[in-house]
């Protein structure tokens, strides 16, 4: 298996390590998920997500290539993007299919910075360079680590460790610091306020020490992530989407850039968007014992099957089973009561809209106030 920068850190640490995407990865560490979970919304945690693929396309300056290309990439609009701010979009196969959701950076105007998903990379990296443009330069950035600070102190953890006063960083925005050694980004896959922090290799083991040390900060493996992002409804690729799924039917039909054309895809996506899909993605909450996983059946009042849950499991945050999946469209009312099919139990449960909790993101901090 493949090893991060940080693999010894996480054995010294005592991690309980697994397989995730090739790689060798910490699960939990000495918490466990339901403390490891709890402490990321009260707190701060940190991930090693250097397993994540990194890259850039770069287009001539004074060109815009590298923005044509990523509009035919992906079915959004990158236009009116400014300079170091972020968007969350998806590759889109000829199918309309998923090939992978992803964060688009701007970082020049003909340039843009992407972040991947690991059990992806190499498929994205190949369908990007079997379609990339002459003028257009890919490059992968295979010797930089990614570390990811979440919670509602990520901001005076970076002050405090790293020196750098983040208060005035918008939500989905980047910039580079100190020297341009470290890549700050404000986003994250927890829902919470945090960053990601992109550095070279042999600097990371030394940035996490620091980050660890901190009175506020406790390492967090994957296994509470998947947990975090479960509760948010952030849709995990090869689970909830896949290259079979259309970012309509998906629910994230608010990625398709307004006027956006000719990019793959775009009949079938241009269709459903007009027409309707079959299928809708919702939300499901269990209301009597019990925890659902993917692949469980769901069924409707009259004990029909109507779908299935693509993620599902026990939220540390809101005290029992949650889940998520995709039902025929004529049975996707919001508080419809459902169950779902657990071993031949059916437990009860109601339909959901989504996030199961709401993000506490520094935009959504800043519309509650």
């Amino acid at each position: 298996m493949r090893k991060t920068a940080l693999h010894q850190k996480h054995l010294d640490l005592g991690a309980k390590m697994g397989e995730f995407a090739g790689y060798d990865m910490p699960l939990y560490y000495g918490l466990g998920v339901m403390k490891e979970h709890l402490w990321v919304r009260e707190s701060c945690g940190l991930f090693d997500v250097s397993h994540m693929g990194q890259a850039m396309l770069k287009g001539p300056e004074g060109g815009r290539e590298a923005l044509d290309f990523i509009q035919k990439l992906t079915p959004s609009s990158f236009e009116k993007l400014g300079l170091l701010r972020t968007k969350y979009s998806v590759l889109t196969n000829p199918e309309g299919g998923i090939i992978d959701d992803l964060m688009v950076t701007r970082t020049g105007d003909n340039d843009f910075h992407l972040v991947i998903n690991a059990g992806c990379k190499d498929k994205d990296i190949a369908w990007i360079r079997e379609n990339l443009p002459s003028h257009v330069d890919l490059i992968y950035f295979d010797d930089w680590a990614l570390l990811a600070l979440q919670g509602q102190k990520a901001e005076a953890v970076m002050r405090d460790v790293v020196g750098i006063d983040l208060s005035d960083m918008p939500y989905m925005s980047a910039r580079a610091a100190l020297d341009n050694t470290m890549f700050i980004s404000r986003l994250g896959y927890t829902g919470e306020d945090g960053f990601e922090i992109a550095v070279k290799n042999e600097e990371a083991p030394a940035l996490w020490d620091k980050l660890v040390a901190h009175d506020a900060v406790e390492p967090i493996g994957l296994a509470a992530r998947d947990s975090l992002r479960l509760e948010m409804g952030y849709a995990l690729y090869g689970h909830d989407i896949d290259a079979k799924t259309s970012p309509v039917e998906a629910g994230i039909g608010w990625v398709i850039g307004k006027d956006s054309s000719g990019y793959f895809g775009e009949e079938r996506i241009a269709r459903e968007r007009a027409e309707g899909t079959a299928r809708k993605f919702i939300g499901v909450k269990l209301t009597d014992k019990g925890v659902a996983r993917e692949g469980s059946e769901i069924r409707n009042a009259n004990n029909e099957s109507i779908g299935a849950l693509t993620s599902g499991g026990h939220s540390p945050t809101l005290g029992y089973g949650i889940g998520m999946g995709y039902v025929k469209v004529n049975e996707a009312q919001e508080g419809a009561k459902i169950f779902v099919n657990v071993r031949g139990r059916n437990i009860a449960a109601e339909i959901t809209g989504l996030p199961h909790v709401q993000a506490r993101t520094k935009s959504a901090k800043k519309q509650a106030a």
